[in-house]
């Protein structure tokens, strides 16, 4: 027993994956070719990716929302996770990165549950709110410019029906929240700013989980 979190070291780390993992083959083909890309390290942990799939199980989620798609695992995640019918409203600003997760999307035979829409995700969220979208999607997943992320939570909260999950990215940022943000370290301090709000924001119940670079998970009352 433990009262805290385990570290995981490299041997640990590699024990979970070994024992835990179900990663479906097209995932880990778009892993693997994400590695080579200069900023591979935005891609969520294959872990981080199973996770997320078993919430959109449990909330029995059929609408959701992406904030940033970068090579598209996380799309492609939760879209092998919904079921038919189902459907994620993924938003992104740049087409070099997504066009390499197209294929992976048609491979495993969901590219038709992904609607991409390229441009800044606050138009893309505001417009589906003029739609008279608020209060349909299930899930939210916010993984995009950090400077940004407080903008994203507040649409993502008024588009959730309640009982709907958000889920939010990085938001330990490799320790460095811990820390006073350094002068013009406006990401650092966007995150902070956010997790502070999040902590007294009583419209949502919260978790926030060693998962990754740290995930939060902002379930709508």
């Amino acid at each position: 027993m433990s009262n805290r979190s385990i570290n995981l070291d490299d041997h640990l780390y590699q024990y979970l994956l070994n024992v835990s993992l179900r990663e479906h083959p097209v995932l880990a083909e778009l892993r693997a070719a994400t590695t080579s890309h200069p900023r591979a390290q935005m891609q969520i942990s294959p872990e981080q990716g199973q996770f997320m799939a078993l919430l959109i199980k449990l909330l029995g989620a059929r609408k959701t929302l992406e904030i940033g798609v970068f090579t598209g695992y996380s799309s492609l995640t939760v879209a092998l996770a919904l079921p038919e019918g189902g459907k994620v409203v993924a938003c992104d600003i740049s087409t070099e990165f997504t066009d390499l997760g197209k294929p992976y999307w048609n491979k495993a035979g969901v590219a038709n549950k992904i609607d991409l829409r390229i441009g800044p995700a606050t138009d893309t969220l505001d417009a589906l709110l003029a739609q008279g979208e608020a209060g349909t999607f299930d899930f939210a997943f916010i993984d995009a410019d950090k400077s940004n992320y407080d903008a994203y939570y507040e649409r993502c909260l008024k588009l959730l029906r309640p009982g709907g999950l958000i889920a939010i990215d990085n938001v330990l940022w490799s320790g460095q929240v811990a820390r006073p943000a350094a002068a013009g370290d406006a990401d650092t301090a966007a995150l902070q700013a956010l997790n502070t709000k999040l902590h007294h924001d009583e419209r949502v119940d919260l978790s926030m989980l060693p998962v990754g670079d740290g995930l939060t998970l902002a379930r709508k009352r």
